[in-house]
């Protein structure tokens, strides 16, 4: 089986690249920057870009199974033709393809992927540990977390994790079909990852709460798009019921339990503590 893994440089795609080139398998990264990637020895990385379906052509050649991303570019759009994209992958060969996603506006690859009868598995996680390093200056500077929703509780999920659940579906059997959403082991709000970031590091860390006026425009400070604001704000200020729910998919798919948000704290901490 060769497995060639888009987003490969992402908050998932590295570490799923890298724990299926860890398991033996014959990996393929896309990026758009190839000179960049970093990825392990032995990768074989490919130059394309999903908004061009006619970029994928070397690096689907021979492959059996793929790993999708539903976005193109740094501007976090959704795939402009993901049809055109699956319809290069078949024809290229390709027999299994997993795809991730995270917004509903997303779903059209998904769609696509399933009308393309191969064998799929869709894996949605809802909030990365990862997106707690938006915090880190802060904390490392004046050992604070501004936030709003502070009491809004997350099942956040360790990345790599949801790699864990891709890989298996890219390499295992009985995933087909199947919808994944990978949790972590607690349902977490804004208040309580503070204070676990400010245990593990030993340096307290202090909660302040922000409205939803202040949220927005510390992220138009930041030259975030106004509609990645309006998603972004709209999802913490009324979040899905699923988002605090714990499920088993972790343990069930991976064969053990996810990591805690604890475990994810200790991988990063140098990120939240002063230079020394």
């Amino acid at each position: 089986m060769s497995i060639l893994v888009t987003g490969a440089t992402g908050t998932i795609g590295r570490p799923l690249v890298e724990q299926l080139a860890q398991g033996g398998h014959a990996v393929r990264a896309l990026t758009r920057r190839p000179d960049a990637a970093g990825l392990p020895a032995g990768v074989r990385v490919h130059e394309g870009d999903l908004a061009r379906p006619g970029s994928l052509a070397a690096a689907l050649d021979g492959v059996t199974a793929l790993h999708l991303i539903a976005l193109a570019g740094d501007d976090y759009q959704p795939l402009p033709d993901p049809s055109a994209v699956v319809e290069v992958a078949v024809a290229a060969g390709v027999k299994r393809i997993t795809v991730l996603t995270g917004t509903d506006d997303e779903l059209a690859v998904v769609r696509a992927v399933e009308a393309s009868g191969v064998d799929w598995t869709h894996v949605r996680p809802l909030e990365f540990m990862a997106n707690k390093l938006a915090w880190a200056d802060l904390v490392r500077a004046e050992g604070v977390v501004r936030s709003g929703f502070g009491d809004h509780v997350s099942a956040l999920v360790h990345e790599a994790d949801v790699a864990a659940v891709l890989a298996a579906a890219l390499t295992g059997d009985d995933h087909g079909g199947r919808t994944y959403t990978p949790t972590g082991p607690q349902a977490l709000s804004r208040r309580d990852a503070a204070a676990i970031i400010g245990t593990v590091t030993g340096r307290p860390v202090r909660f302040e709460e922000q409205s939803e006026a202040d949220v927005r425009a510390a992220m138009q400070a930041q030259g975030v798009q106004p509609e990645v604001i309006d998603f972004v704000v709209g999802y913490e200020a009324s979040p899905p019921p699923e988002a605090s729910v714990v499920l088993p998919v972790v343990e069930q798919v991976t064969g053990r339990p996810p990591r805690r948000f604890a475990d994810w704290v200790a991988e990063h901490v140098e990120a939240f503590l002063p230079a020394r």
